[in-house]
């Protein structure tokens, strides 16, 4: 697997970049140091907010205490001492002008830019507070508006709104750069046989470097002598080991679990699949978002609404002859129309959904796609690399009389032993899986091979010849009934077939064609339950297609489709009125993935195609496309229930403090105006922490959806294949 972007140019190399171990100690995984070059949080840490958050609380503690209005509600006497008096006014100054920076000039930044939104709306609660609070410490006029406590706490709230903000839009990230952490400082690197212990910022490509049981692939690689299984839950989220054998790649940073291998160098630094998934992930943190954009939106009608609310509410109690109850209402509306819940209810959201996703392999670039993908209605799969493993396989076996199965395979193996044609791999693994075909441990000798006709060997005596068509033509052979009845049936649904020769007689066939996976099926199943109709697009023969397009019950096969053509297919779907999400792996794949509303590329695939897919699957698992059905879901719903709650709230609470109904004896009083305030930022942030919750696991989600079609629908589904177009 591959998932590299070596021409990510708008990359933060410190933070989003695969570091080298001296740089480990500074990795984002501390959250302290993760900070934001853009939005209202532009050059804020998550360690400034975190910091001022436990200053200002602690400093609230003796205002709270020594306020006049919490002993009142509360039934207490204020302590009496020498200077008591100033304890609120001071403390309160520090906290305002300490805690309260950040707002202040976030605000100024948005009046600058004629743009009001979120913390122009807190920069202006708290100043108004603050200078209330003064003019009635001073004793200017006869107001009572002792707002120093609910500054302070004001403050505290905001602050612990912005840093739990900042460590929710950090997450993902962070979580990801914590995987440059898990590679190794020092790897083992073999020269003339010899090992030498190396940094691994001194590996070069095509270096060989031993990974022994129980360590951490140092970087990206290819094996080249031995075998192991892998623990790569790391970046596909799956936590089974998967084994691997010479030939295949493994990733920097996963385990070696169980022995030894060599592994051949391939990428380094900033090419390594690690480096390439934390760059999408920034992606998707810098990426636009419709919702965010209506936050935004929301946020600053909010703030003309609660202006407007504080100026009718100042000429209303005015006129009615209430000056002291005017500026008193004017300050609590303005106080707790700060919408800092509104301002959690999107990011947090949306953040925490691109960590989760993350975390079970599924890597969000782009996310409008995350939001898309729970009105898709179309699934288009490629077939090639796909729905199917893009290598050959033998599918099927037939030995004519006299010969069993697994002396059939056994002999073709040993003929095709020393060839190095993918068809010939297929057939020596599937004699190797094969129990009596591996026992009887044929060899063969005087390999030769002829092009576009087959193999010849000496095998236990016999002369072996596997070949096709021009073979058999070519030697006028006769194929016993038995076989040519099943290889005719073979030859109709598209397989390629291999006939075996032993001296010059048929003694069998083989079938080979490319594998479905076996994710492939409960993907199809699942997504259909969901109401997702699932259609196929290859450019292989049509039989084929609607062979694989059967077997998988696929709703809509496109077949013989020319690379160029395949977007021309997406555009026939959308046409329908379909919301298409089409997945693929290749470069033929990519103007489809860019003109569906999401493009969703597999993790072997190719570096265009991710390039042009708004959403990278870690893995070659078609069913993780439920995983985000299944998290656009929940993220939709959660912005909603937020947004819902968020607004809410200033549209109820605001005009209660303007005194709407004050003409039936209830006034909304600062104090449970604040306490209200801080338990809407409370519950929006929680309700996004709901997310966690969500099991995400591809596997796990598509057994749900099969056991319940199956539960409704006790009758085996037939396969729909429409006609290619």
């Amino acid at each position: 697997m591959s998932i590299s972007h070596p021409h990510g140019d708008h990359v933060d190399a410190e933070t989003h970049g695969q570091t080298m171990p001296d740089d480990h100690a500074h990795s984002a995984l501390d959250e302290d140091h993760q900070k934001h070059s853009h939005g209202e949080h532009a050059g804020h840490s998550t360690a400034m907010f975190k910091n001022k958050f436990w200053v200002s609380l602690v400093l609230s503690i003796p205002v709270v205490i020594f306020s006049p209005m919490v002993g009142h509600l509360l039934g207490y006497d204020l302590p009496e001492f020498p200077g008591a008096t100033w304890i609120a006014p001071v403390l309160g100054t520090v906290i305002f002008f300490y805690g309260g920076t950040p707002f202040l000039k976030g605000g100024l930044t948005e009046v600058k830019s004629r743009q009001p939104g979120m913390m122009l709306l807190i920069a202006m609660a708290i100043t108004v507070a603050f200078i209330a609070s003064w003019v009635t410490t001073l004793g200017i006029g006869d107001f009572n508006l002792d707002f120093w406590w609910e500054l302070a706490l004001l403050v505290v709230i905001m602050l612990l709104g912005h840093w739990m903000e900042m460590r929710a839009l950090g997450a993902a990230s962070s979580a990801l750069d914590a995987l440059a952490e898990l590679l190794p400082d020092e790897a083992e690197k073999i020269v003339d046989d010899e090992t030498t212990t190396v940094s691994i910022a001194e590996l070069a490509v095509d270096d060989i470097v031993l990974v022994r049981s129980g360590a951490r692939v140092p970087a990206d690689g290819t094996i080249t002598e031995g075998a192991a299984a892998f623990d790569e839950s790391m970046i596909t989220g799956e936590s089974q080991a998967v084994s691997r054998e010479v030939g295949d790649t493994v990733v920097a940073g996963t385990v070696a679990t169980d022995s030894a291998v060599r592994v051949r160098v391939g990428a380094v630094g900033e090419d390594t699949t690690l480096a390439g998934i934390q760059r999408m992930v920034a992606d998707a943190q810098a990426s636009s978002s419709r919702a965010q954009a209506l936050a935004d939106r929301a946020a600053a009608l909010l703030f003309w609404f609660a202006l407007a609310a504080g100026i009718l509410t100042a000429i209303a109690w005015t006129i009615l002859g209430n000056p002291d109850d005017a500026v008193v209402r004017t300050v609590t509306v303005l106080v707790i129309a700060c919408p800092h819940a509104l301002g959690l209810a999107i990011p947090l959201v949306t953040a925490i959904s691109t960590e989760r996703a993350a975390r079970s392999g599924v890597l969000i670039k782009d996310r409008l796609a995350l939001e898309r993908m729970r009105t898709i209605d179309v699934v288009l799969f490629d077939k090639t690399g796909t729905l199917t493993e893009g290598a050959h396989a033998v599918t099927g076996t037939i030995a004519a009389a006299g010969t069993s199965e697994g002396r059939l395979l056994a002999y073709a193996a040993a003929a095709e032993a020393d060839s190095e044609h993918p068809v010939a791999r297929a057939i020596v693994t599937a004699a190797g899986d094969h129990a009596e075909a591996k026992d009887l441990g044929l060899r063969g000798t005087g390999f030769s091979s002829t092009s576009g006709r087959g193999v010849t060997a000496t095998v236990d005596g016999t002369e072996i010849t596997v070949g096709g068509p021009n073979m058999l033509r070519e030697q006028n052979v006769a194929i016993p009934s038995e076989v040519a009845e099943h290889t005719q049936a073979w030859t109709e649904r598209g397989a390629g077939v291999l006939h075996v020769l032993a001296d010059g007689e048929v003694i069998g066939a083989l079938a080979l064609e490319d594998k479905v996976r076996p994710e492939s099926r409960a993907a199809v199943a699942a997504l259909q339950a969901r109401g997702v109709k699932v259609a196929m697009i290859t450019g292989d023969a049509n039989q084929v297609a609607q062979a694989v397009g059967a077997e998988l019950g696929i709703d809509e096969v496109f077949a013989e489709v020319l690379p160029q053509d395949k977007d021309t297919k997406v555009a026939q779907l959308q046409e329908r009125g379909n919301t298409v999400a089409m997945v693929g792996d290749g470069v033929n794949d990519a103007p489809a993935l860019a003109r569906a509303e999401v493009g969703i590329a597999i993790g072997g695939g190719t570096d265009v195609a991710m390039e042009s897919a708004g959403v990278v699957l870690a893995s070659n698992d078609p069913r993780a496309v439920l995983s985000m059905i299944e998290l656009s879901r929940a993220s939709y719903t959660k912005m909603v229930q937020n947004l819902v709650w968020a607004a809410g709230y200033n549209v109820v609470a605001v005009p209660l403090a303007a005194g709407v109904l004050a003409p039936v004896g209830f006034v909304l009083s600062p104090a449970v105006g604040a306490v209200l305030m801080s338990v809407s930022t409370i519950v929006v942030a929680l309700n996004a922490q709901l997310l966690r919750r969500i099991d995400l696991n591809p596997a796990h989600l598509a057994a749900t959806e099969a056991r319940d079609e199956s539960a409704s629908d006790p009758q085996p589904r037939a396969a729909v294949s429409a006609p290619a177009s």
